[in-house]
């Protein structure tokens, strides 16, 4: 038995072997995001496990808008898919990139639950030294990568650096987006002044964006962080608040990374994520792929540095983005998997 992902077929031979000849798997689509992240890991380490234990053969699709992915499990067209919390709500309100679907949204985001949360690093700002840039004032007049067209990362990118700085995209930077796949080379070739975007601890685009020189790493400044209005977007569905200190990061003084912060710590906003599925997948599967995910939640740390600093098995609603106006739920197989294991889910996310 195997899964299938783009570019991964060492992976996929892996998952085969180890699966052997076994013949009860499902056989399940998955999407997610390009490499480079805790999206991308998380649906990766669930293809592998499932095919490895028998549960379910993944294809996976990597590179994905997960706009778009999310929007297909809803339709019952991908079994599971990778998905900021923010989307749930804005699919079911009809607003942001589902506008064009009006009221019809509410009823495809009834369709989704989740099985586990994450999230994907906190929102920060990444210059090169040579920039001269020291702080989010500084984008005033800068041509600013923000994320994709469209979708949730962009949403958020413009938020944080207006709550950090009150700077508007188009009025007071030039903001430019492409897909996450044309990013590492953005962030080399000199074409931008300065980059929002989420970062991981450490983050594999900081490590990328060393090869053009020592990289400034800024973070959202502590009295900024801590008023009351920028604590309130943490009552907006799909976010949540990160703080790392700078031991905690996976860097190392004066190595070509260097944290602007009144006191070494990280602070910004984080991006609450999941992995959705169709609120139809029969409950025995969906436990067994939480109950495999639960099991295996110490190889998904070791895979990369930054996968322990993503919040993976953190139940609280106020760290994990869930109950308050974010619509999604647990499904219920989720449930009873994470209720077995010895974890506490909150009821305002069970189904």
């Amino acid at each position: 038995m195997k899964y299938l992902t783009n570019g991964l077929a060492g992976l996929c031979l892996a998952g085969a072997l180890a699966a052997g000849s076994a013949s009860a798997q499902a056989n399940l689509t998955a999407e997610t995001s390009s490499p480079g992240n805790s999206p991308h890991v998380s649906v990766l380490h669930l293809a592998e496990v499932a095919s490895a234990a028998g549960i379910a053969n993944l294809q996976v699709q990597e590179g994905q808008t997960l706009t778009n992915s999310v929007k297909n499990v809803a339709e019952g067209r991908t079994d599971i898919a990778a998905m900021p919390l923010i989307l749930g709500f804005l699919l079911d309100k009809g607003r942001g990139p589902y506008s064009k679907l009006g009221e019809d949204g509410a009823a495809l985001a009834a369709n989704l639950r989740a099985l586990y949360p994450y999230n994907a690093g906190a929102y920060g700002l990444l210059a090169l030294e040579s920039e001269g840039i020291d702080s989010w004032d500084d984008l005033s007049g800068k041509n600013v990568w923000n994320g994709p067209p469209r979708g949730a990362a962009l949403v958020n990118a413009r938020q944080a650096i207006f709550l950090a700085a009150g700077l508007k995209d188009g009025e007071d930077y030039t903001g430019h987006q492409a897909n996450w796949g044309q990013l590492p080379t953005l962030l080399v070739d000199g074409s931008m002044d300065a980059f929002v975007f989420p970062l991981t601890f450490p983050s594999a685009r900081a490590t990328t964006m060393q090869a053009a020189g020592a990289v400034a790493m800024i973070s959202t400044p502590k009295d900024v962080f801590e008023s009351e209005a920028y604590q309130k977007i943490f009552k907006a569905p799909g976010n949540v608040p990160i703080v790392v200190k700078w031991e905690d990061m996976g860097y190392e003084d004066g190595k070509g990374i260097r944290l602007v912060s009144e006191d070494a710590t990280f602070r910004g906003m984080g991006t609450a994520f999941t992995d959705v599925v169709h609120k139809d997948m029969p409950f025995d599967t969906a436990k067994a792929l939480v109950a495999e995910y639960i099991k295996t939640l110490g190889a998904l740390q070791a895979k990369t540095p930054y996968m322990k600093n993503v919040g993976l098995a953190e139940l609280d609603p106020a760290k994990s983005g869930f109950c308050g106006a974010n619509p999604v739920k647990y499904h219920p197989g989720a449930v009873t998997a994470w209720e077995e294991a010895g974890y506490t889910v909150p009821d305002c996310a069970k189904d």
